[in-house]
C-alpha cells in the first residue's frame, strides 16, 4: 500500500502538475453553531466542527500563499426551483413548496460563507444539489484554469464533499481529501464517509501534507 501511495503522490508532484483547492459548503447553515440547533450536535461534535472550519480556513490561506487556485462551491436553494426529490426523501412530500427552513436559501444569512470568504477573481460555483459538478460548469471552468488535480475540503464529509469528490474522480480528476478539513455531525458517520472515500474516490491525507504537495507541484 505504501508503494501505491508513493506512486499516487509522485503523479501529483510531477513537473508541471497544477493543483486546485475546492471548498464545499462552508456556509452558515452548515457551520455556524447558532444555526445548527435542529441537527442536535453534541458538544464534542461542535468542537470538531469548529476545528475543521478553522483548518479549512488555514488551508485556504496556504493555497493563496502558494498561488494554488481556490474554487468555492456553495449551495444555493432557490424557492422558485425546489429540489423536489430531496423534499420527498426528507419529508415525504414531493410537490410541497420549499420550506422556509431549507438550508442555504438564496439571499438569506444562512447561505453566507462562514469564517472565510472568496476573494475577487476566485471561481465561485452555485449548486442546487449535493455535487458541485452536477448541473454546473465546474468541470469546464476548472479545466480552463489548467488545473489537473484537486484537493476537496468542506462540509459535510458524507454528503456534499463525498458527492463532489466522487463526481470529480469519475470526470478523471485525481482527488485528495485531507481528513482534518472535512467532518460530519456524528463521528461514526464521518469515519464511515472517510472509509468510503478512501475505497473508491480519493487519496486521504491531511492539511499539512497537502501544503507540502502543493509546494512541490508549483515550484
Amino acid at each position: 500500500m505504501s508503494d501505491l501511495r508513493d506512486r499516487q503522490l509522485a503523479h501529483l508532484t510531477r513537473p508541471f502538475s497544477s493543483p486546485a483547492l475546492v471548498v464545499v459548503d462552508v456556509q452558515r447553515d452548515f457551520a455556524d453553531p447558532d444555526l445548527l440547533g435542529a441537527y442536535g450536535l453534541t458538544d464534542a461534535a461542535l468542537a470538531t466542527l469548529d476545528r475543521t472550519v478553522t483548518r479549512i480556513a488555514d488551508l485556504v490561506d496556504a493555497a493563496r500563499s502558494a498561488e494554488v487556485p481556490v474554487v468555492w462551491v456553495e449551495l444555493g436553494s432557490d424557492p422558485a426551483r425546489p429540489w423536489r426529490s430531496s423534499n420527498w426523501l426528507r419529508e415525504g412530500a414531493y410537490d410541497a413548496p420549499m420550506s422556509p427552513d431549507e438550508p442555504c436559501r438564496i439571499g438569506t444569512p444562512g447561505a453566507e460563507w462562514y469564517q472565510m470568504q472568496p476573494t475577487e477573481g476566485e471561481l465561485r460555483i452555485v449548486k442546487r444539489g449535493y455535487s458541485g459538478f452536477l448541473g454546473t460548469d465546474l468541470d469546464t471552468r476548472l479545466r480552463a484554469t489548467g488545473c489537473d488535480w484537486l484537493t476537496v475540503v468542506g462540509l459535510t464529509s458524507e454528503c456534499c464533499v463525498y458527492a463532489t469528490a466522487q463526481d470529480a474522480v469519475q470526470l478523471d480528476w485525481p482527488v485528495v481529501v485531507p481528513q482534518d478539513t472535512t467532518t460530519a455531525y456524528d463521528h461514526h458517520v464521518n469515519a464511515a464517509a472517510l472509509f468510503q472515500l478512501s475505497l473508491n474516490v480519493a487519496v486521504l491525507s491531511d492539511a499539512d501534507e497537502v501544503v507540502e504537495l502543493w509546494k512541490k507541484a508549483v515550484r
